[in-house]
């Protein structure tokens, strides 16, 4: 079989399982809900979140990022020119045996200079980025923890902004338009990457360690967010959202946050209640009933988020229910458990948590 054959046949056959994931990459839609003002559009096309950006603080690691591919890009085709070159233009010795030594020492010191003041603008040129993206050109407005959890996020809302309330909520960022909003970085378990490719650079969480990253928005928008440090089993089912929402609007949603649930009024959603407190309190959290876990995520105003179990599925009221009961076939390794219930447990339970936005 012919080189170009068996070339072919290796690109055919890695191609598509290629193939097959981009497929799947283009039909990933973003199906944010508009906030009221309606100005909360799509954040992303398949792919497009990592090659633009759409703040400050990930402008210029974007532009690092194509310097470094132009430059690595440029050194793996004259490399290739080269080998070519060599392998089918080289020169005819008169003697086969002939060992010619003179002429090669000059290209390694050219390319030994060329390579060494090439890798040193290169670092020159990170440590200028790292030091723009290092802090907020001005003071936050806004100051937020994130702490990674096997595997979701918990976001936790400090008091003193404008009269902010502490409260907790979960795979959601919301944030105003046009200012810096810090984020205070831990981890409950092991080792996590926070990343928001159009907002910023990506950065570690750690257990036993605070680090502090920002985000600014320039313009209202939903921006996904992916942990990118292999942390387990469902580490590629670990994402969320960033939602960057005019000053009124975020207003708005942070006085819903802080207000207390509705009240269950339905009899079937105050058997849901009971049945909740019995059976998901241990965990969960909601606030001003007697839930009041803190190993998983607070569900005060769960029906609100767009997306549940950590960006994997779109939050209905039949989904919410079919997660519940069927964990482990949704999210394999998660640590909560399959709930069993009966079909009048479960309709309970759901009409329960529909009260909670």
């Amino acid at each position: 079989m012919s080189f170009t054959c068996r070339c072919a046949k290796w690109l055919v056959r890695c191609g598509a399982p290629l193939a097959i994931a981009f497929r799947e990459l283009d039909a990933y839609a973003d199906t944010a809900t508009p906030g009221e003002s309606g100005s909360l559009t799509s954040g992303h096309t398949p792919l497009a979140y990592f090659l633009r950006g759409e703040g400050p603080a990930a402008q210029p690691v974007l532009h690092l990022g194509w310097v470094l591919a132009g430059i690595c890009s440029f050194v793996c085709v004259l490399i290739a020119i080269m080998l070519l070159v060599a392998i089918f233009k080289r020169r005819r010795q008169e003697d086969a045996n002939a060992l010619n030594t003179k002429g090669g020492l000059s290209f390694v010191y050219v390319g030994t200079t060329i390579s060494t003041l090439a890798l040193l603008a290169i670092t020159v040129y990170m440590l200028v980025v790292l030091a723009q993206v290092a802090d907020p050109p001005r003071e936050p407005a806004l100051t937020v923890t994130v702490t990674a959890y096997d595997w979701w996020w918990k976001v936790d809302y400090e008091e003193g902004a404008k009269g902010t309330r502490r409260f907790a909520t979960a795979n959601e960022l919301h944030i105003p338009v046009g200012v810096p909003v810090l984020v205070l970085l831990k981890s409950a378990d092991v080792i996590h990457a926070f990343w928001v490719p159009e907002l910023s650079g990506k950065t570690q969480a750690i257990p036993g360690v605070t680090n502090r990253q920002w985000l600014e928005a320039d313009r209202p928008g939903v921006f996904r967010g992916q942990c990118t440090q292999y942390c387990g089993v469902q580490h590629a089912h670990m994402a969320f959202e960033v939602y960057a929402q005019p000053q009124a609007e975020f207003d708005r949603w942070l006085d819903a946050q802080q207000s207390p649930p509705l009240a269950a009024t339905t009899y079937s959603a105050k058997r849901g209640a009971k049945l909740f407190e019995d059976r998901c309190a241990g965990c969960h959290a909601i606030r001003g009933s007697n839930a009041a876990g803190v190993q998983a995520p607070d569900l005060t105003h769960v029906m609100s988020r767009r997306l549940i179990a950590a960006g994997t599925i779109v939050n209905t009221s039949k989904n919410l229910i079919d997660w519940v009961q069927h964990v482990q076939d949704i999210k394999p390794g998660a640590l909560m458990p399959d709930m069993k219930l009966s079909p009048a447990e479960a309709s309970d339970l759901s009409a329960y948590l529909a009260t909670l936005r």
